[in-house]
């Protein structure tokens, strides 16, 4: 049997130069069957075929990682053996699903093709090297309710990343870590109610970098942590998805395991420089890395900062809360010349961008949470922010 390309229109053998009318318009025909990339849900042009399964460009650079368990073809540029057709027709992407994702724990992260490289890795790593979704006694590192640790920790003063041991436990509520190894009480204590996690590589500068947050003092609290091994930061991701999600379904008995696992955690609705004014709108504007989380907006002299500068709670439109292009023709001191003005009961925000497109992400996300109807507990944050010192 000779084996095909699809590099001409219509396919021919690369043996015999004849047409073939088998197998290879089949395998065209299976990714019409297949519409989107097993992991990224991108278009597919690449395949496993020893899996079976269609994948995109940027995943098939993953599974050429693991090819004791995955090899890889171009739908449209290798060459095909009529065998490898037909086990991709006797398989394909909703079969491999079933598979490998028969035991997927509600509360583990099913990255999408906007997530970090690291986490499309593991997840592929996960279901096919690992096949942790097969065999659920392999899920244990995230699925105890204990994990202790060692993270690499950034140090809030001098910016140094050091070793600090982390006990993460389902049954306090609480991740704490420790300065010394033989440090009785936790430098700090974050509850499990008020913490979340996002990845964050380019901002921390290392592919495996997760910041968490957590309130303290009613004030949001940064904390920057990587570990060397991939695998091991997102256990410990999956590890704090998981404390989250039991934590919920004892705090709303009713709620579905689809209404919780979107408040597992959350990444922000967008970070960036902006210029700020303060107040008395009179001072000049000055540089500061913001963060939009939910309806917090906070502002940072530095995007490593420990605490926040200032927090600003962004509202509903019914409840007196307005986004705007633009700054109030009196306005000066301000140095980049793409302004936004946001309205709350209280004052109005004044804040500039450097660029056309910026502005208009930054209005997108604000005007997407002021359209958004206010949930009874956002109520109780807002009454805070209102009494805040």
């Amino acid at each position: 049997m000779g084996t095909f390309s699809l590099t001409c229109r219509p396919p021919v053998c690369l043996l015999c130069e004849n047409v073939c009318s088998e197998p290879l318009p089949r395998l065209i025909g299976l990714l019409g069957v297949s519409l989107v990339c097993v992991a990224t849900e991108l278009y597919p042009d690449w395949a496993s075929y020893t899996l079976g399964v269609f994948i995109c460009l940027s995943c098939s650079g993953i599974h050429r990682n693991i090819p004791q368990v995955s090899k890889v073809k171009s739908v449209r540029l290798d060459a095909w053996e009529e065998a490898q057709v037909e086990f991709m027709a006797s398989h394909g992407n909703d079969a491999a699903r079933d598979t490998y994702e028969s035991k997927v724990p509600p509360f583990y992260y099913r990255p999408t093709f906007s997530d970090c490289q690291l986490l499309r890795e593991q997840w592929i790593r996960a279901k096919y090297e690992r096949q942790e979704f097969t065999h659920p006694d392999k899920q244990e590192p995230y699925s105890a309710g204990y994990r202790e640790g060692f993270l690499w920790k950034r140090g809030r003063d001098n910016g140094q990343f050091l070793s600090r041991k982390f006990v993460l436990t389902e049954r306090e509520g609480s991740l704490k870590y420790f300065n010394r190894n033989d440090a009785k009480e936790p430098k700090a204590v974050m509850k499990i109610e008020h913490l979340n996690a996002t990845f964050q590589p380019a901002k921390i500068g290392h592919p495996h970098g997760l910041q968490v947050t957590y309130l303290k003092d009613n004030s949001t609290r940064n904390i920057f942590v990587y570990h060397e091994d991939g695998k091991e930061i997102v256990d410990w991701f999956n590890a704090l998805r998981a404390a989250r999600f039991h934590y919920l379904q004892v705090a709303f008995p009713g709620a579905s395991d689809a209404d919780l696992v979107p408040k597992l955690s959350r990444n922000y609705l967008k970070e960036g420089y902006m210029e700020k004014t303060g107040p008395k709108q009179t001072e000049g504007f000055r540089k500061r890395w913001f963060t939009m989380d939910d309806r917090r907006l906070m502002y940072f002299k530095d995007p490593l900062d420990a605490f926040a500068r200032g927090e600003v709670f962004i509202g509903s439109r019914e409840s007196g809360y307005t986004v705007l292009d633009g700054l109030p023709p009196s306005t000066q001191g301000h140095h980049w010349p793409h302004g936004i003005t946001i309205v709350t009961p209280e004052r109005r925000f004044l804040l500039a961008c450097e660029t056309e497109t910026e502005q208009r992400a930054w209005v997108e996300a604000f005007r997407k949470v002021v359209d958004r109807p206010m949930l009874p507990q956002e109520y109780a944050v807002e009454a805070h922010f209102k009494h805040k010192p």
